[in-house]
C-alpha cells in the first residue's frame, strides 16, 4: 500500500510508537507520551472504574478500543481537512492571505480634529473649564466616589 499523503517519511516510520503504526495513523502523529495515554491510560481509567464497581469487567476492553476508535477516526478527518485544502486553486489561497495580512501603517488624522471634551489638544491650556452642565466649582476636579 502506497501512501502519499502520509506526513511521515518511509524511514521514520518505524520509530513510531507501536500505537500509530498499529492504528495506521498518517497525518496525526502522537508522539510516545501521547501514545502510552491513549492505550494504557484507557486501560487504567477502565480497570480503576471496574473495580469501582461502576462498570462491568468489559469496559477493560471496549474503552482502550472506543479511543483507538475517536483517534483513528480524528486521523481520517484529517486527511480529507487536508485533500480538501489541496484542492483550493492558488489563486483562492493567494486572496486569502492577502485578506488575513495585517496592515501596518500611519493614520491620517485631519489637523481639524478635536479632543474629547476634557482632554486638551497640543498648544491648549492644560486646565479644563467647567462645562455648563457642571455646578460651579466642580470643574476643576470631581470628588471621589469610590473610597
Amino acid at each position: 500500500m502506497t501512501r502519499t499523503w502520509s506526513t511521515v517519511p518511509a524511514d521514520e516510520e518505524r520509530y513510531r510508537p507501536l500505537y500509530a503504526r498499529v492504528l495506521g495513523l498518517r497525518f496525526v502523529n502522537p508522539g510516545g507520551v501521547l501514545c502510552f495515554l491513549f492505550f494504557e491510560g484507557a486501560v487504567a481509567l477502565a480497570v480503576l472504574l471496574a473495580l469501582a464497581e461502576l462498570v462491568t469487567w468489559w469496559a477493560v476492553l471496549v474503552l482502550p478500543a472506543a479511543v483507538a476508535a475517536m483517534v483513528k477516526l480524528n486521523d481520517m478527518v484529517a486527511e480529507i481537512v487536508i485533500r480538501t485544502a489541496a484542492q483550493v486553486p492558488e489563486q483562492e489561497r493567494d486572496r486569502f492571505r492577502r485578506q488575513m495580512e495585517p496592515v501596518v501603517g500611519r493614520a491620517s488624522v485631519p489637523s481639524t480634529a478635536r479632543a474629547l471634551p476634557g482632554v486638551a489638544l497640543a498648544g491648549e491650556p492644560t486646565q479644563r473649564a467647567a462645562r455648563p452642565a457642571d455646578p460651579p466649582g466642580e470643574g476643576e476636579r470631581r470628588p471621589d466616589l469610590y473610597r
